[in-house]
């Protein structure tokens, strides 16, 4: 999981900046916007069958590959 994770956020971010740095923050670095952001959650509903709203999470809660990858292991649970 944690490895689909990184690889939809390396695709969306175009650097593999975000498997050498899980606490990378994505926001700050550019790497990400927020079309780039619904994208990922969207993915990752069809891929783990998990709907995260971007509502629900404040930035801070999801600005790296590591808190997002603790926000979806969170709601497998």
């Amino acid at each position: 999981m944690e490895d689909k994770i990184l690889e939809m956020l390396e695709e969306l971010c175009g650097d593999s900046v975000v498997r050498e740095d899980v606490n990378i923050n994505l926001l700050e670095e550019d790497l990400i916007d927020s079309l780039d952001y619904t994208e990922l959650l969207v993915s990752i509903e069809d891929e783990f069958g998990i709907v995260m709203s971007p509502s629900e999470f404040t930035r801070d809660q999801m600005d790296t590959p590591a808190k997002i990858i603790s926000q979806v292991k969170a709601r497998m649970s």
